[in-house]
């Protein structure tokens, strides 16, 4: 890696880190050098309560050698295919309003800056690292702070949305949780998860089958919003509970259909943002066929983490197959940065230095440590020269 940055600064081309283009984004795309990262795989070490593993690894691949350690890490991202690095730096996080993303797990990394040297990060600078976007360099390796395996019994039923959502209720009393909100109709399927102890474990053989019985669990849904019941049978994923290790209930392997935009809010925003975004959907005549999912998540450290500094609570829209999803995301868009909302970095959004500037409030910091690791921007791109200037 060091090499070809090397080899790509002396040319004068600008360098994008790739990883299995899992996200819209195009934080990835360049008219130069794009260096993929996907061989560098594979576990370093497990000692302790830590990993270093290398950058390019999938997390689904992670979690399967740290269970052999009876390790995993403490957030489980739906994706398992997302890589080390391309997760952490755009924040991909689960959801617990006492677990923070992956981003804040990391505890040490290796990367390659903008001048071809290879340096350890660790301290202050770890805060520029996490959620970095690429900017800074490309990584490595990586070290994440794990914790004891676990078994998590998941849950999967109807409820009121008014209950679900609220500030205090079901988003912040378990482990893990999530809520799948129709907004026309205020129907709501809500998840939720906590650790039991080993032998309680009820996992099915084969995911299929727990999938096939979790449609009924939409019927309900479907029968008040019947044009609605494939999507909600799409979106229903246990029905009833299971039981198993988390990282094997909680990651999603159906295929992902549809481009996505998410939103990461004040927790105390949350209500009355969705009601605002269902209100001005109504009036402007524009149909929020696909469920909106809801996640909450602690306050983050890394400085532009868009959960950075706060409690928060995420908004994700998928705009669905053959459709244009430009003016929902466009008409969300507004409706949540008026609320306080921050873009998911790896979403697709419409926001520029202008907007970046005013929401984050150690940009200023991120901005010297990006002088110091890649002062010839060798890490930029058009879509980085937007986001955060030349």
């Amino acid at each position: 890696m060091a090499a070809a940055v090397r080899r790509a600064a002396a040319r004068g081309l600008r360098i994008r880190p790739v990883g299995t283009g899992h996200s819209w984004s195009p934080l990835a795309v360049t008219g130069d050098v794009q260096l993929d990262c996907r061989a560098l795989t594979g576990v370093v070490t497990v000692a302790g309560d830590r990993v270093r593993v290398r950058a390019g690894a999938t997390l689904e691949s992670l979690y399967a050698e740290l269970a052999e350690h009876g390790r995993t890490l403490a957030v489980i991202p739906d994706a398992g295919g997302l890589t080390v690095a391309g997760a952490i730096g755009t924040g991909t996080h689960s959801s617990g309003a006492a677990t923070g993303s992956l981003s804040a797990q990391v505890t040490g990394a290796r990367m390659v800056d903008g001048t071809g040297s290879v340096r350890w990060v660790e301290g202050p600078d770890l805060d520029a690292v996490r959620t970095g976007l690429g900017a800074l360099g490309v990584l490595t390796e990586v070290e994440l702070r794990t914790v004891p395996m676990r078994l998590l019994q998941v849950h999967e039923d109807s409820g009121d949305p008014t209950e679900l959502l609220a500030d205090g209720g079901m988003l912040d009393a378990h482990a893990w949780t999530e809520v799948v909100l129709h907004l026309p109709s205020r129907e709501a399927l809500a998840r939720w998860g906590d650790p039991v102890e080993p032998g309680l474990e009820r996992e099915s053989g084969r995911r299929d089958l727990v999938r096939a019985a979790a449609a009924g669990s939409a019927e309900a849904l479907g029968r008040v919003v019947s044009r609605l019941t494939p999507t909600l049978r799409r979106t229903a994923r246990w029905g009833g509970s299971v039981t198993g290790p988390a990282y094997r209930v909680l990651i999603d392997r159906r295929p992902v259909r549809g481009e996505a935009a998410e939103w990461a809010l004040p927790r105390e925003r949350l209500g009355p943002a969705l009601r605002e975004l269902g209100a001005a959907a109504a009036a402007r005549r524009i149909e929020l066929r696909s469920p909106v999912l809801v996640r909450v998540g602690p306050a983050e450290t890394g400085w532009l983490h868009p959960a950075w500094g706060r409690a928060t609570a995420w908004v994700a829209l998928r705009g669905l197959r053959g459709a244009d999803p430009g003016p929902l995301f466009a008409l969300a868009g507004a409706v949540l940065t008026d609320a306080g909302g921050r873009p998911h970095w790896a979403g697709r959004h419409e926001w520029t230095l202008a907007e970046v500037a005013l929401a984050y409030p150690r940009l200023a910091d991120f901005q010297a440590a990006r002088d110091r690791f890649d002062p010839d921007r060798r890490f930029a791109c058009d879509h980085l020269d937007a986001l955060l200037g030349p």
